[in-house]
């Protein structure tokens, strides 16, 4: 038995030290996952090369971008895949601490960046070639939202260029007449560009590259003065004091690594030194790896099957022998054939399953919609924001704080019959303003009110419709459960493309997410309507709309009035998602505090949300009730405490 034991401890030696002897790292490397297409291609291609190359074991962890550098800079990982220079004040302040190093040129050239428009767009306007040829140029990019202004698309809320942007607008004076439109998000910004070119429509907008958007369209920077580096530094603080204009500097992007990392691993950390791709390579893998739907880790092994010879000289003899190995190369860089094997495999795997995929139809067809009827669209956005979104925002905007404040007390009295009911919601509103959020507050509950009236005005009609038809009922009831189940993201994807960014795709997704607990609740409290008083009714010679107008309705209120109430929370809930889409408001906060890590912010704009929920929350639900239950609530108001 001893011998047995010896025998196979000797064997797993044999084994496990080969592998230990050629791993370059002792530990597991944490590679922070990066959300934009350049850096999960850059890291997807320093994986292979770490796990394949040197034997190494990765893993990704998942954040945004300041979450990621606080990360790196405490060593909770050790690898971005890409950093761009100069962009991150976290990232500065921890090269300063040497806690962190950005090492070698990914981009040969560096990136760059600037203020773009269509190509199209200086073609049919000869004269328009600097941002100081702008003010003659405003008709072009007036601001659907905001008629009498232009607009321009700056980042997502909480990038840095977001700040110099805004400082740019500024300095130039083109904030008296451009509106500083945030998108959101880049996907939405992205969304924005693309339906710009497929409508064949004018678009001031920022943008950089390496992207896979700037090798699928033919973007034209517009001419800004060379670049100086005092004035940019002023540029990008919000509070900076130098009021000049400078060109985009070309940020060089590098790998930032943390500083135990580059002291633990000199091995890795001198390949990394090493990696660089042209402007076409990386340009163009982002755009075959969009247009393909692949991952970053599956375009950076297609890169690496196909340019054996740019990352063989990064890698040493053994590391590039083991990774030609381990994709299937020989040594000439050709594909062998036990990879050609695999690959056959891999497919006669896949093939084992039809290919019913709806996505390249259902892109294809949306983006037909958007160039055939994109115009139309546009048409009921400037009508949803002529005279729905508009006017209720001024009216908002007009009455005086103290006004809506001392109208939502007597409001929360009347519905509650609790004077510390009311005095909390005066309470409340007032934090709100002293948080310095009342501005938001008015742009959320504008977009608030008008969604809900649209979704009560569509939806009563088809519950009580429903309430009519079994065969109605049949046929609309599966499609409540698709608009009840699918996540609420994906209705901010088609109705961007259509409606544009900002408010009006945030009211159309916010009315189809809410309008199926307003259908459901209104056609289940018509058919529990006692049919003994419906019959009675009959019975008295009424109508059918006398029935539903004197019978039904009244009986079935508080079932529809719960379903209103569930109808504007989840009106809210949406309201604050469709930040995303460049909606504004109090979740445009709660959006740009994740993406900065404002604490603060965050909370603040979240006890905001919730003050306003548990007032519209409550005052609805009181509402609501019958009369008998509601006058339960009077007189329970009205007993003196003790």
């Amino acid at each position: 038995m001893r011998q047995w034991i010896a025998l196979s401890l000797l064997w797993m030696s044999a084994i496990l030290l080969p592998v230990t002897a050629s791993a370059a790292c002792e530990s597991p490397i944490k590679f922070g996952a990066l959300t934009w297409e350049s850096g999960q291609f850059t890291s997807g291609v320093l994986r292979h090369i770490v796990e394949d190359g040197y034997g190494c074991t990765v893993e990704e962890v998942p954040g945004a971008g300041p979450a990621l550098d606080t990360a790196l800079s405490q060593n909770d990982i050790q690898v971005i895949g890409e950093q761009w220079v100069g962009r991150s004040p976290i990232m500065e302040k921890a090269i300063e601490q040497n806690k962190v190093a950005i090492i070698g040129d990914t981009l040969k050239g560096g990136a760059t960046q600037g203020w773009y428009v269509p190509r199209y767009v200086l073609e049919e306007n000869p004269r328009l070639r600097s941002y100081q040829d702008l003010p003659k140029y405003t008709e072009l990019f007036k601001d659907p939202e905001d008629p009498g202004r232009s607009r321009f698309m700056n980042c997502p809320s909480g990038w840095t260029c977001e700040i110099f942007n805004t400082r740019l607008l500024e300095t130039t004076g083109l904030d008296s007449l451009f509106n500083n439109a945030h998108p959101g998000t880049g996907a939405a910004l992205d969304a924005e560009i693309a339906s710009a070119f497929e409508q064949h429509k004018p678009l001031l907008f920022y943008y950089w590259q390496p992207t896979g958007l700037m090798a699928k369209y033919d973007l034209a920077p517009l001419e800004f003065p060379a670049y100086e580096d005092a004035c940019w530094q002023s540029l990008l603080l919000a509070d900076g004091k130098m009021d000049c204009v400078s060109g985009f500097p070309v940020s060089p992007l590098g790998i930032a690594v943390s500083t135990p990392f580059v002291e633990s691993n000199p091995e890795l950390a001198n390949v990394f030194e090493k990696v660089q791709f042209t402007s076409d390579e990386l340009n163009g893998a982002i755009l075959e790896m969009s247009e393909s739907k692949r991952t970053g880790d599956e375009q950076a092994m297609v890169f690496l099957l196909d340019n054996p010879e740019v990352w063989q000289a990064w890698l040493s003899d053994e590391a590039a022998t083991n990774l030609a190995t381990k994709l299937g190369l020989s040594s000439t860089g050709a594909i062998s054939t036990e990879a050609t094997a695999s690959s056959i495999n891999a497919s006669a795997l896949a093939s084992s399953f039809p290919s019913w995929s709806l996505e390249t139809p259902l892109n294809n067809a949306l983006a037909n919609v958007v160039q055939n009827y994109g115009d139309v669209f546009r048409t009921i956005s400037t009508m949803a924001l002529t005279y729905l979104l508009l006017p209720i925002e001024r009216l908002l905007t007009v009455i005086p704080p103290w006004l809506i404040i001392a109208f939502v007390t007597v409001l929360g009295w009347f519905g509650v019959r609790k004077i510390w009911f009311a005095l909390a919601c005066g309470a409340g509103l007032f934090l709100i303003g002293a948080f310095g959020l009342w501005g938001a507050l008015i742009d959320t509950l504008a977009l608030l009110i008008v969604s809900v009236l649209v979704t009560v005005v569509i939806g009563i009609p088809i519950g009580i419709a429903m309430s009519g038809s079994k065969l109605l009922r049949k046929i609309v009831t599966p499609v409540l459960d698709i608009m009840q189940t699918m996540p609420s993201f994906v209705y901010l994807i088609p109705v961007l493309m259509l409606f544009g960014i900002g408010k009006v795709p945030a009211l159309f997704a916010t009315v189809i997410y809410a309008l199926p607990p307003l259908i459901r609740l209104t056609t289940l409290g018509i058919t529990q309507v006692n049919h003994e008083m419906v019959e009675a009714g009959r019975s008295f010679g009424s109508t059918h709309l006398q029935l539903l107008l004197w019978i039904k309705l009244p009986q079935a209120l508080p079932s529809i009035m719960a379903g209103i109430n569930q109808a504007v929370m989840m009106s809210l809930a949406m309201v604050v998602l469709a930040s995303m889409i460049g909606a504004p408001g109090l979740g445009e906060d709660v959006l740009q505090s994740i993406q900065t890590l404002n604490i603060g912010q965050g909370l603040q704009a979240g006890t905001a949300i919730v003050i306003v929920a548990i007032i519209i929350d409550r005052i609805t639900q009181a509402f609501g009730q019958g009369k008998r239950t509601r006058q339960k609530t009077i007189e329970a108001g009205r007993r003196p405490i003790g």
